[in-house]
């Protein structure tokens, strides 16, 4: 039986694809729920996020045939056929991402890279991190030498707050993005009778 199985199997995703997907799942939960204080772990783990994501976005290039963004990156008018056959249960099964994943994959690796930089930003205007130095002085009035010291602290605050705005609301946002995944890797994989979530521990696939 086991052999029986074996060869009705494909392998899928690489042993990076995994680790990254794992990896980052992981990362998120910690940063997301140290971000509302000053929590040095929170920086430790978005730093890590940031790392990834820069991975991944390299992997999609050279990476295996499965992990390749030429892959799963399908036509717009694809991608709604698609979603139209899941609403009559009836999809087309993929081997990879279907054209909807696919499209989820770009979302989530481009609210994730807005999140991280975002949060550097804000890093980086209390003069730490590899952006500090990329700091927005404009707002320091030149008129009065004696308000310089005043005007720059408000205009730092003001830029804090943004950043912080962006980052917050950006983070929010992934984290829908997130649900929404796991709601479709949930209808996908009962439509097709397979187990998405395995997929992604082993690395393997029915065949086609």
């Amino acid at each position: 039986m086991p052999s029986k199985v074996l060869k009705n199997e494909v392998k899928v995703w690489d042993i990076f694809i995994r680790v990254f997907h794992w990896g980052l799942v992981f990362l998120f939960i910690v940063a997301y729920l140290t971000g509302d204080d000053e929590n040095i772990w929170h920086i430790y783990f978005g730093y890590a996020i940031g790392i990834l994501i820069s991975l991944r976005f390299l992997w999609g290039f050279i990476g295996s045939k499965y992990a390749r963004f030429s892959n799963f990156v399908y036509s717009p008018s694809s991608v709604v056929a698609y979603i139209k056959s899941m609403l009559l249960l009836s999809p087309k099964r993929y081997l990879g991402h279907n054209p909807a994943g696919g499209y989820m994959v770009l979302a989530l690796l481009l609210m994730l890279s807005i999140t991280t930089f975002t949060g550097l930003k804000v890093y980086a205007v209390e003069g730490h991190g590899p952006l500090a130095g990329d700091i927005n002085i404009s707002l320091i009035s030149t008129a009065v030498a004696d308000d310089e010291d005043e005007d720059h602290s408000e205009g730092k605050e003001s830029e804090e707050e943004l950043w912080e705005e962006v980052h917050e609301a950006s983070a929010k946002l992934t984290v829908i993005l997130v649900f929404l995944h796991i709601f479709g890797v949930i209808v996908s994989g009962r439509l097709h009778n397979e187990n998405l979530v395995k997929a992604m521990i082993n690395g393997k696939k029915k065949k086609l």
